[in-house]
């Protein structure tokens, strides 16, 4: 998939309907859900969800959402952030003596995997990964 898509991750004090609710802002806007996650933690009473859909053919434009799904979102009591796919991020790294996983999100950066910018990579270990290859 090669167009951008939009991400709400939301949570609010659960209800019936939610679910219905949020998918029902999506489809409404002619927006088309390509992956959703839902949980209900009913010790707190709290509902979590992530649904992300194409921004293709979706009728407001990015900055409209936010306003939108506001509207939605206030007399819910939710929480919620938006994301979109192709925002390039800026990240630091915190790694460990064993450099696979550092390699692994570098190439995974570098194959646009994991679309961000990586300016610092932090180590606490006073051996660094050009000593440990030697």
């Amino acid at each position: 998939m090669t167009s951008p898509t939009a991400t709400l991750l939301i949570s609010c004090p659960d209800r019936r309907g939610l679910v219905a609710k949020f998918a029902n802002f999506i489809y409404g806007h002619n927006g088309n859900i390509i992956h959703a996650d839902q949980h209900t933690d009913f010790a707190a009473g709290l509902f979590l969800t992530r649904i992300e859909w194409q921004l293709e053919g979706f009728d407001l434009s990015r900055e409209e959402i936010a306003p939108a799904f506001s509207a939605i979102a206030q007399p819910l009591e939710a929480n919620w952030q938006l994301h979109f796919s192709d925002t390039i991020r800026r990240m630091a790294i915190w790694v460990s003596r064993q450099d696979h996983c550092l390699l692994d999100l570098i190439w995974r950066q570098q194959s646009q995997e994991l679309l961000a910018e990586i300016p610092l990579i932090i180590s606490n270990h006073p051996m660094c990964l050009s000593e440990q290859s030697q």
